[in-house]
């Protein structure tokens, strides 16, 4: 027929009759109740890639020479472009999958189980018609929805959750959208889901969740939570300004803990415990920077900031740190080894170093 210079009418013809295969298809589709309704979508749409596939192998001659030549759709784009318009699109299909796609996401975010491989279907299906369509007729809504859910959810948890139990909240969220991404979300989906649950979730509330009575940072580092510590810090590095905050109120506490130490009178009476107890600080709040906060060094040379500060606050630190050492070696560090004698002296060497 080609030959015979008859490919627009085989053209037409093929239009034509895929178009009203596909109405059909689509008349099962919209019978389709309940949960068969994604199930009926995904027959379908099996049922339609094998059909086109094999026009396209039988009409392969047309396809190099008839349409490259009068500039018309390839055949295997056309049978992608008739399943999004005949079918995806159809008035009473198209709002239902969006609603029916974001239910099922709701249901498992309440706790449900739900086909997860017929949800992967249905989301490919939508890749494979273009970003586009799977931007417009899902994620553009599905991350709007989301929006909605976490900011309602987030405050429901702030109002009834300490700090630690709130990050954990939080935690498990971000945990969870990343792994339906990977079931059956598109990759690209990943990122903006995560930027969704961090801005609701820990952005949205991080001053508050710093500050929190009885359970906030400081309550954290005074009590060497290490591990709320340290998923504190994973979840604010993710926002914007978050180690920004949570190194403000570190410095500030550490701050308030030196100056009332350098200037406490019971304190100066015994230099050698006033010293002790500068090196206590120094270390605990060193182990917290290297086991919760990933030995960040913007944390680091923010503790050493705050030590130079107070420290030179008390002008006879520099002679209670000297009876400090004299003490030490005057009574010869009884029962230490050579290797703590050396790593206690590194420790009041690093105290002379913020003089």
């Amino acid at each position: 027929m080609i030959l015979h210079k008859c490919g627009e009418k085989m053209y037409s013809g093929l239009v034509t009759t895929m178009t009203s295969h596909l109405k059909e298809m689509r008349s099962s589709i919209e019978a389709a109740q309940g949960g068969l309704f994604l199930e009926e979508i995904e027959r379908k749409w099996a049922e339609h890639k094998m059909a086109f596939q094999i026009i396209r192998d039988v009409l392969m001659y047309m396809d190099r020479t008839f349409i490259p030549k009068t500039r018309k759709t390839p055949v295997q784009e056309l049978g992608l472009n008739l399943w999004r318009d005949v079918v995806i699109h159809s008035y009473k299909i198209q709002s239902r999958l969006q609603d029916t796609l974001l239910e099922n996401i709701r249901r498992e975010r309440n706790g449900e189980v739900i086909e997860r491989g017929l949800l992967r279907s249905i989301t490919k299906m939508l890749m494979d018609l273009g970003p586009s369509v799977y931007q417009n007729d899902f994620e553009k809504h599905f991350l709007e929805v989301s929006a909605d859910f976490y900011r309602l959810e987030s405050q429901e948890f702030i109002e009834s959750c300490d700090c630690g139990e709130y990050l954990k909240k939080a935690e498990r969220r971000l945990n969870e959208e990343m792994e339906r991404v990977s079931h059956y979300l598109d990759t690209s989906s990943e990122d903006k889901i995560t930027n969704v649950v961090e801005k609701e979730m820990i952005e949205s509330h991080m001053h508050r969740l710093v500050q929190m009575e009885n359970s906030g940072l400081v309550n954290m580092i005074v009590d060497e939570k290490y591990k709320d510590l340290r998923r504190m810090y994973c979840l604010f590095l993710r926002v914007s300004n978050g180690l920004v905050l949570l190194r403000d109120v570190m410095t500030s506490y550490i701050h308030d803990t030196g100056k009332q130490l350098v200037s406490d009178p019971e304190r100066l009476k015994d230099p050698v415990d006033f010293v002790q107890r500068l090196l206590d600080l120094k270390d605990k709040h060193d182990k917290i920077i290297t086991s919760a906060f990933r030995n960040d060094k913007t944390f680091q040379n923010a503790l050493n900031s705050s030590f130079e500060y107070f420290i030179n606050l008390n002008s006879r630190t520099t002679e209670f740190i000297s009876l400090f050492v004299d003490d030490k070696l005057r009574k010869g560090l009884r029962g230490v080894t050579e290797e703590d004698v050396e790593l206690i002296l590194d420790k009041v060497m690093m105290l002379f170093r913020y003089l």
